[in-house]
């Protein structure tokens, strides 16, 4: 089966960003390249972006990651609103449903509170701190 792994583009905060998801899932780094890596004679980076995210990986579940990267400047602004897509999560249980829901929807804003849905399953929606919108469930 193929392997599916959301990938986020950010403004110069990336690393912020999975920081905060990686305080929420857990685990470690399995890469962090910056922009500046790329640095040689025949490709220079500007300073401005040297030190953004080229790409970052945040191994979450089995074998899914979440990935993502900085744009850089010259490249212009990611319209957040305009170029995501919402990542969905299924929890195995009630209790990890709440802690990734509260977790990753902390500063951010929460659109449909996790709680018994009508279709039978467990479900919040919201958009976190960062501009990236979730779906948390759990289905027993």
């Amino acid at each position: 089966m193929a392997q599916l792994n959301p990938y986020i583009h950010f403004n110069g905060n990336a690393e912020d960003a999975f920081t905060f998801y990686k305080s929420i899932f857990g685990g470690e780094f399995t890469r962090l390249m910056r922009y500046k890596d790329l640095t040689g004679p025949g490709y220079q980076v500007p300073e401005n972006d040297a030190n953004r995210v080229m790409h970052i990986v945040l191994p979450i579940a089995g074998n899914s990651s979440l990935m993502g990267s900085d744009v850089m400047e010259m490249m212009g602004k990611v319209t957040e609103n305009d170029n995501r897509n919402t990542i969905s999560i299924n929890a195995d249980s009630r209790e990890e449903a709440d802690k990734l829901f509260h977790g990753l929807s902390a500063g951010g804003k929460v659109e449909m509170p996790i709680a018994d849905g009508p279709f039978g399953a467990y479900f919040g929606m919201f958009t976190d701190k960062y501009g990236v919108e979730w779906m948390v469930a759990y289905e027993a």
